[in-house]
């Protein structure tokens, strides 16, 4: 994928996605990995080989904005002064609070950290990481004293025993997925533990299928046997460690037994068994870990219960063998490093550390730095519901969509006097509450840093100039601090001057500590503009040497010194954290929230690359076949889940017995703007962790019920389409999909409707192509103008009976229709094209149907498919799938 970019035409920076922190080789037409980059080493994932379709005009906010009408730069800054200034003169700086995101660079956040605690003197700053890492985090500082990962990617490879817990890295963090593939090997073994089967669990040896929010049990369970067993390092506990006779006593209250494990987690006796001895049997054991542990209200205690086993058996720190905790966003880490929570100073300083606060305020010269830590994310968007938040600035996020009672948090953001919103885009769900918006830059035009999973630091370089009017982040925060009269701590003038800061800092709050500080940067301080613009990923804590070569550190810990007062880790007590949220009679399912693969947050990037809609086109709802038996409901039926909040959510069902039965779940993606009612938050309460506040994401509670519709139907309009506008209130469901050359919606509904009467309005033209059968409730329709199409409407009772839109599409790109295609454009398909079916590889648009195809004519292996389609054979997110119609071909 990467022969064509020259390494004189192309840039190395970083992808923009999750944590992995892979670097690419971009230009502005063609985006491949970076084989020199020690994340991804030349791997990329279908998301991150699309990143030069995303560099698209569509949808991108351009000029700043004050009440809906287009401003200049200065009139937009003095807004946000002027609200900020008149916030805090009456009400208090508290009344200000910014909410940022793991997808700004580490400069960026630095300034807003900077500006709100420092200088506005508001301690409520907090990011959307808190949503996805906090626990995670939380439980770094229990343990190690800091909030450290102690290993990194390469322990993937070097692991004999790799544990996934709550992670499915196939889809969530692909390349990552790729790297554990390849080092596959005789003796090493996968376990996977996750209530779904998913396409993870193609790499598993054993899946552990455990009843949601049992974590705990399963693994105090591991550490109960583990002692029995005698397969605890005693000399390592005793040396390194504090608070192991309680830990244990917690843990044999919890789970005395394998039986008992075996019953409260509902799994297999024998398995549970397995797994144990695996663990007991392999000194190189690496634990992973991501939203499955941490978004729960035992999130904490569910990190503690992992890394508990692995100080146990003196597992922390060595190579192949660490607790490994899989960030979900590009720069979730850089941001903790600077502060970005809200319940942290800056520098892995912390509000309760003897001197710290009045170390940063000397440092950073300032008497208005906060005196207790600020709200964390959902009780931030709680205090601006009450209207103790006056002011809240926004940057890069989408809370609307992503936090918990997405509804309420609309409520709060359509109540607060200002919301500020810094964005590359123009329309989401939550700048729609913006009084002022301000053009962010984008991807490919940001200059700065990121941290990925590993603690590795890469440099994010810019290869596209500024769109129109917008301005990097750091930017807009330090012209901000300069408007309320701070320009003399503000002086930066390129990202680079932020870093050396930054670096400093670190230097300081680590020699503060008398060393047991590990986060240390304080070496890339005296770089030179050259130097930071030269940096090759290193991982902190980092070092110089006389020469000028800067060192990293691969792994922490494996002195068995750690960043606590004394020097030891502390094994944490872990009791039984059950779900705040449980099934009734009135809503007898759980409802499990989570990625899919092809598409990244709230769409805003991704849906612009039409390929990328192609593997799930539609929210959908994951359904046990027991249930949808229980519930009459078949496969691709319209489904309403039904929560104790005030919205539903609309998917269509995918029958799998992939699930447990009694569960669900449901894509986190869509919003409002690309479907009428699929955004998931609306089934998830605002119930949070009590330690690290994230939300209990992965445990919903709903009853489940097919919609009711008389007719489905697919509309297609030329180029972005516009929108549906009125039509929307005659669709009791919609959803948008950008194509290649359109854009298409899927409609059902329970109205009658005169489709002949009424084609000119759903069309937006006359239509000069129709077909009617009432009595098979089948209508179509087409507007041709000049021979050219510009809008199609095919409506049926069933989804089903609607064809594929691959080759509708192309007849788009046409300036005149031929007569093939004018002959066949109702029918929604040429006689001479085959239908790929549902799509299976991205990376070459590949279907189900041709896979099944080629498997009949004798291509019967992985690599014979690839050899003959090329599926699977770029990023292999898609292999799971396709070893499954392998093993079981139509």
């Amino acid at each position: 994928m990467d022969s064509n970019i020259k390494p004189a035409d192309s840039i190395q920076t970083t992808c923009p996605y999750c944590g992995v922190g892979c670097g690419v080789a971009a230009t502005p037409s063609l985006v491949a990995g970076d084989k020199s980059h020690p994340a991804n080493q030349g791997r990329l994932c279908v998301k991150g080989s699309a990143l030069h379709d995303t560099l698209v005009p569509n949808g991108r906010l351009l000029k700043p904005q004050v009440e809906g009408e287009e401003r200049s730069w200065p009139e937009a800054l003095a807004a946000v002064r002027d609200a900020i200034r008149d916030a805090v003169d009456h009400y208090g700086p508290g009344s200000v609070a910014l909410y940022l995101s793991g997808q700004l660079l580490t400069e960026d956040y630095y300034v807003a950290n900077k500006l709100a605690k420092g200088f506005i003197g508001t301690p409520h700053v907090d990011t959307n990481s808190r949503l996805c890492m906090s626990s995670a985090v939380a439980a770094h500082k229990r343990a190690f004293g800091e909030d450290c990962v102690p290993g990194c990617y390469e322990d993937l490879e070097l692991a004999d025993l790799l544990v996934l817990a709550g992670s499915n890295a196939a889809w969530a963090h692909p390349v990552l997925y790729q790297r554990m593939q390849a080092s596959q090997r005789a003796g090493r073994r996968v376990v996977v533990i996750d209530p779904r089967r998913t396409a993870t669990a193609d790499l598993a040896d054993l899946h552990l299928k455990l009843k949601p929010g049992t974590d705990t049990v399963l693994l105090n369970g591991l550490l109960v046997w583990l002692v029995q067993h005698g397969a605890t390092n005693s000399d390592y506990i005793a040396r390194h460690c504090s608070g192991f006779e309680e830990t244990l006593a917690s843990a044999q209250e919890v789970a005395p037994s394998v039986t008992s494990v075996a019953t409260q987690c509902d799994l297999d006796e024998d398995d549970v068994e397995q797994f144990y001895r695996w663990y007991a049997d392999t000194p190189r054991t690496v634990t992973t870990f991501s939203q499955g542990i941490n978004q729960s209200v035992a999130g904490t205690d569910n990190c503690n219960a992992i890394i508990n086993c692995h100080l146990a058996t003196g597992r922390v720190g060595r190579p192949g063998a660490s607790p490994f905790s899989l960030t979900g966003q590009p720069n979730a880490m850089g941001g903790r490093e600077v502060g970005g929570l809200a319940n942290t100073l800056a520098a892995h300083m912390e509000y309760d550390t003897p001197g710290a606060r009045e170390r940063l305020a000397g440092f950073w010269d300032t008497d208005r730095l906060p005196e207790a830590p600020g709200f964390k994310a959902v009780e931030l968007f709680e205090a601006v519901h009450r209207g103790d938040i006056k002011v809240l600035w926004i940057m890069g996020t989408n809370p609307a969509v992503s936090l918990p009672d997405s509804a309420r948090v609309c409520e709060a953001l359509a109540a607060c006097p200002t919301v500020i919103v810094s964005d590359c885009m123009a329309n989401t769900d939550t700048t729609a509450f913006a009084k002022i918006l301000l053009p962010a830059a984008g991807w490919g035009e940001k200059d700065g840093t990121v941290t990925n999973s590993e603690r590795c630091i890469s440099r994010q370089r810019s290869f596209l100039p500024l769109t129109s009017e917008a301005r990097p982040d750091w930017q807009i925060l330090t012209s901000v601090a300069r408007e309320l009269g701070h320009a003399r701590a503000f002086q930066y003038q390129r990202p680079a001057d932020i870093f050396r800061e930054h670096a400093m800092l670190s230097a300081l709050a680590c020699k503060a500590s008398d060393g047991r500080q590990v986060f240390d940067i304080g070496a890339l301080a005296q770089l030179t503009e050259a130097q930071y613009n030269q940096l090759e990923p290193v991982q902190w804590p980092v070092s110089i040497d006389e020469a000028g070569d800067v060192t990293g550190t691969p792994r922490l810990f494996s002195d068995g010194r750690f960043a606590t007062d004394n020097g030891r880790a502390r094994m944490v007590p872990i009791s039984a954290g059950l779900p705040r949220q449980v099934v009734t009679s009135r809503y007898p399912l759980v409802v499990n929230t989570g990625r899919i693969r092809d598409q990244w947050h709230s769409m805003t990037r991704t849906a612009l690359v039409s390929r990328l809609l192609t593997h799930r086109q539609e929210p959908s709802i994951e359904i046990h076949p027991d249930d949808a038996l229980h519930y009459g409901i078949n496969d691709g039926t319209l489904c309403q889940l039904t929560g104790p909040g005030p919205e539903a959510f609309l998917g269509r069902a995918r029958l799998t017995v992939d699930q447990r039965p009694g569960e669900v779940f449901i894509p986190i993606h869509w919003s409002g703007c690309f479907a009428s009612q699929s955004v998931a938050t609306n089934l998830i309460a605002a119930v949070t962790d009590p330690i690290s506040g994230q939300p209990e994401s992965k445990h919903g509670v709903a009853s489940l019920s097919s919609l009711a519709s008389r007719w489905q139907a697919r509309l297609m309009r030329r180029g972005s389409g516009g929108g549906l506008g009125k039509l929307a209130g005659f669709c009791d469901y919609w959803c948008r999909q950008p194509l290649t050359h359109s854009t298409s919606w899927w409609l059902a509904g329970n109205q009658t409707i005169d489709w002949g009467s009424d084609a000119r309005s759903w069309l937006g033209g006359e239509p000069q192509l129709i077909m009617a059968d009432a009595a098979q409730g089948r209508f179509r329709a087409a507007w041709v103008v000049d021979g050219r199409l510009d809008a199609v409407l095919l409506v049926d009772r069933e989804v089903g009976l609607l064809p594929d839109l691959a080759w509708l599409d192309q007849c788009f790109s046409a300036e005149r229709l031929s007569a093939d295609q004018r002959q066949c454009l109702l029918a929604g398909r040429s006689v001479e094209t085959e239908e790929i079916g549902a799509l299976v590889c991205s990376c070459f648009q590949v279907g189900d149907r041709q896979i099944a195809s080629a498997i009949r004519r004798g291509h019967t292996t992985l690599e014979a498919l690839g050899q003959t389609l090329k599926c699977g054979t770029n990023c292999g997110s898609c292999v799971p799938e396709i070893r499954e119609l392998l093993a079981h071909p139509a």
